[in-house]
């Protein structure tokens, strides 16, 4: 009996640490937890049955109640069930006469357990020892009595010492088995509590838009839980690491100090800062709270931080807005009803109106009734379609007064895409207005006079030719030149030569009609455009003339500036329109073209523009344009004019330029010189006759019969005074190697006069080096012997006009005596250009001139022909035996 009860003790025992194992690996499947308990406790009631204390063959005494029991308490009706068939089924095979009862009692412990589990569940009882002890001991007692009733009275004596032991061993064991499955279920139902508070926890901090961290009091991470992993501050794993590996030195230390001011205070501490975090630089507030106890053995604190970037921006750019409401933009804010809501400073200083004298009203206050329905139309209609408008509109200010204003108007919509508010900016466009005028006017007209200017008259222009082509009625063009205006403005100053304009322009509008045109082109130059002259062209042109000569009349009329009176003339040149296809440049270009030709005729003149002056501009550019490719293409060569002494030798010889025209042959000077000079060419041409001549003197240099012969090279006045004009011949002498001594530079009075000092200079500095210096067409200018005493002279060149005349002409004559005895006083040599005949010769002779140059000695000639004038000459010396020329000689820096 002892023995069977240890037995039975031991498997209750078993039956507690199998269900303790059972439910620590099945709390996370309640499912599988019930199926395996209940095969758990049916194994073990079935094994209580195979170790039974034997009362009677058939009758039974164990600890299976006790298991379905517990089976009933902890693990219901399933569980319970389960036990009960395995547990019934198993002893109703073991048979005997105890079956059926012992079948009885099985189901009758199951409904103890079921019905004290449901007891505890409606609260009528608690899992305790006073709860629980009548209901075992109920158990026990009623398994005793049931054998009992099964024994006959002598088994019943036997088993009567058998019950006592049986409850003091049962009774404790089956309570000790619901208190060690108490407490496993106990345990299981906290940790799952535990698990789904971490997994609530877990979803709060997962659907937080924070980072959640916990530091102990040495600033070092714990905990760290981010729904946004580019959130953390750091790259790699964050727990573990101190605030110093994770921040900058400076941000280090203010969490540091924060967390311990958290610490101490034991209040909700709050902190904003700046990071660099993964997903680029953002802003956070961190709240910090102390953790009850201590983690670690420290002290810790939690620390939720909130990325606050977006609402930093939203408030900088609501403080942006705010300053931007009070620019110095008009801002006006109405709701959907257009009530005006608000109002800031720039529309009260640009309307006139307080913000009490506005707000509620709408903006039908500020209308000019300048603008109809159709204007306000379509600005609504724009704004329902597209949400905003703008442009420019006359309003009113409180005053009454109108005036221009910029307007822009936005629809503001709701979250549901309803219009809510309307925000309109304006400006004050006045002073723009104005601007814009004057710098219309600027554009269009003379700053100084009024008068419109070049832009506007082609405009104009352009209209007069449109009207004269439907009516039939010819304008003209009249284009006006004061005369000597540079004269006045050196005399007098610009001022009084801008006054002189200003009352020219006005003597021009007087005279003509208000339809026609007075324009001012720049510096003294005019142009008035005439309409509905005439239709027939003769009688036009007639009139024409006469307002030409109305203008005339008034601009010679004198101006009187203070207490001088001015005299003044004008040159016209006059076109008429009669040719509508073309420009404006092209009329503007023929009138002026007139005034030139009137100009040549002299002061107060009038022309009618003529084709042939056309023509022969026309002819001037290209002639130009052919000098230009004739300089490209190494046209232009020199010829000699020998100059001879008494003797009939050859001292000297004068370089000519020459151009061989592919087309015209070989041209002298005259042909081209005027049009090269003009066109600014003549620098280039100077430098080839320079270069050219020097060659060839170094050349007659190595000739017996040249080597004494000097070349004299004209010399400009554009050359001359050019900056680099010493260096340039002194450059191409030593490129040469000719003597300087053999070169003469001839030069004209009028040039010298330009500038007298310089040119001084200039002749002392080339003549310190050698070179000769000659006057040519001497008695056509100055003539001065003060400034002949100045300059550094060695030659007088008598001009061809005077000597031509001879021996007719007795003032040529007497002339050509007094610069013969001019030069004797003053030690220079004379030299007589463009003898012709003998008598001329022999005349010069006899007044003491002893060189000369003209045909009757030799025509101008290439090289080649002036050394096979010469008795002894090497051919092999020629420049045509030369393979090619030389570059050009640019000018020295």
């Amino acid at each position: 009996m002892l023995t069977a009860i240890i037995e039975q003790a031991i498997l209750l025992l078993a039956l507690g640490w199998l269900l303790t194992l059972n439910i620590r690996r099945g709390q996370h499947y309640p499912r599988l937890l019930i199926l395996t308990s209940g095969l758990w406790f049916g194994v073990i009631a079935i094994v209580c049955m195979l170790m039974p204390f034997t009362v009677t063959p058939g009758v039974l005494l164990d600890a299976r109640n006790t298991v379905l029991f517990v089976a009933g308490l902890f693990g219901g009706p399933f569980s319970g069930g389960m036990t009960l068939a395995m547990a019934g089924g198993f002893r109703l095979w073991l048979g005997g006469e105890g079956a059926t009862p012992g079948l009885f009692n099985l189901a009758l412990a199951l409904a103890l357990g079921l019905g004290m589990r449901h007891a505890l569940r409606r609260g009528w009882a608690r899992l305790e020892l006073w709860h629980l002890l009548p209901v075992v001991v109920l158990l026990h007692l009623t398994t005793v009595a049931l054998i009992s009733w099964l024994l006959s009275p002598a088994e019943r004596a036997l088993l009567q010492p058998l019950i006592g032991p049986f409850l003091l061993v049962m009774v404790p064991l089956t309570l000790m088995l619901v208190f060690i499955l108490k407490d496993a279920e106990q345990r299981r139902r906290e940790q799952l509590a535990l698990r789904a508070n971490e997994s609530r926890l877990r979803a709060i901090t997962g659907a937080l838009p924070d980072l959640l961290f916990v530091m102990n009091e040495e600033g070092r991470c714990l905990e760290v839980a981010a729904s946004d992993p580019g959130l953390l501050f750091a790259d790699g794993p964050v727990i573990g690491k101190r605030v110093d590996d994770l921040f900058a030195p400076e941000l280090a230390g203010r969490f540091l100090d924060f967390i311990r001011q958290t610490l101490r205070q034991k209040t909700v501490n709050t902190l904003v800062y700046e990071l660099e975090t993964r997903s680029g630089p953002r802003t956070f507030e961190c709240r910090g709270q102390a953790l009850d106890g201590r983690l670690g053995g420290k002290p810790a604190v939690v620390l939720l931080s909130r990325d606050i970037s977006a609402r930093v921006r939203h408030e900088t750019e609501l403080r942006i807005a705010a300053v931007a409401f009070e620019s110095f933009q008009g801002m006006l804010v109405t709701d959907a009803q257009n009530r005006i809501l608000r109002v800031n400073r720039a529309f009260t200083e640009i309307t006139g109106y307080s913000p009490d004298e506005v707000i509620g009203r709408t903006p039908n206050l500020f209308s000019s009734g300048k603008h109809g329905p159709e204007f306000y139309r379509q600005m609504w209609q724009s704004i329902e379609r597209q949400g905003h408008w703008q442009g420019e509109i006359h309003n009113k200010r409180k005053s009454g007064h109108l005036y221009p204003q910029w307007l822009s108007i936005s629809a503001v919509k709701d979250a549901k895409g309803r219009v809510s508010h309307y925000v309109a900016a304006i400006s004050d466009i006045t002073e723009r207005k104005r601007d814009a005028e004057k710098i219309n006017h600027l554009a269009f007209y003379d700053a100084l006079t009024g008068l419109p200017n070049r832009r506007l008259l082609a405009e104009r222009i352009k209209q007069a030719q449109a009207v004269s082509s439907r009516g039939g009625k010819l304008g003209a063009l009249i284009f006006i030149d004061l005369d000597n205006f540079k004269d006045i403005n050196d005399l007098w100053g610009l001022q009084v030569g801008d006054q002189l304009l200003q009352q020219a322009a006005q003597r021009l509008n007087k005279v003509v009609r208000e339809t026609d045109t007075v324009a001012r082109l720049g510096g003294d130059e005019f142009v008035v455009l005439l309409g509905d002259l005439a239709e027939e062209p003769t009688l036009a042109a007639a009139r024409l003339e006469q307002i030409g000569h109305k203008l005339l009349e008034v601009l010679e009329q004198p101006y009187v500036h203070e207490a001088h009176v001015l005299r003044g003339s004008a040159c016209l040149g006059l076109v008429t329109l009669d040719d509508h296809r073309q420009s404006a440049d092209e009329l503007l270009q023929q009138a002026e073209l007139a005034m030139y030709e009137a100009k040549a005729a002299g002061k107060g003149r009038l022309r009618f523009f003529d084709p042939v002056m056309q023509e022969a501009i026309a002819r001037r550019l290209r002639l130009e344009e052919e000098i230009l490719r004739g300089l490209e293409a190494r046209q232009f060569c020199v010829y000699f004019q020998p100059q001879f002494d008494e003797r009939q030798k050859m001292v000297g010889a004068e370089a000519l330029v020459r151009w061989r025209h592919p087309e015209r042959g070989v041209l002298a000077p005259g042909a081209f010189i005027e049009v090269a000079d003009a066109a600014g060419l003549m620098d280039r041409i100077d430098r080839i006759v320079l270069l050219r001549a020097c060659e060839q003197m170094a050349l007659w240099a190595r000739l017996p019969a040249l080597s004494g012969v000097t070349v004299s090279v004209n010399i400009s006045a554009a050359q001359l005074y050019q900056d680099s004009f010493i260096d340039d011949v002194l450059q191409v002498l030593a490129q040469t190697g000719a003597d300087p001594a053999r070169l003469k530079l001839e030069l004209t009075e009028s040039m010298l006069i330009t500038d007298m000092p310089k040119a001084t200079e200039r002749m002392r500095t080339l003549k310190q080096h050698g070179i000769r210096f000659a006057i040519d067409d001497f008695g056509t200018g100055y003539s001065s012997l003060h400034y002949l005493q100045q300059l550094p002279l060695d030659q007088l060149k008598i001009d061809q006009s005077f000597v031509r005349a001879l021996p007719d002409d007795a003032n040529s004559l007497g002339i050509i005596r007094a610069i013969i005895a001019m030069a004797g006083s003053l030690g220079l040599e004379v030299i007589a250009e463009g003898v012709e005949n003998q008598a001329q010769r022999d005349l010069l002779q006899q007044n003491g001139c002893h060189l000369y140059q003209g045909y009757l000695f030799a025509r101008p000639a290439p090289a080649e022909e002036i050394a096979a004038m010469m008795p002894l000459h090497e051919a092999e010396l020629s420049p045509s035996r030369r393979p090619a020329e030389p570059e050009e000689v640019e000018p020295s820096a």
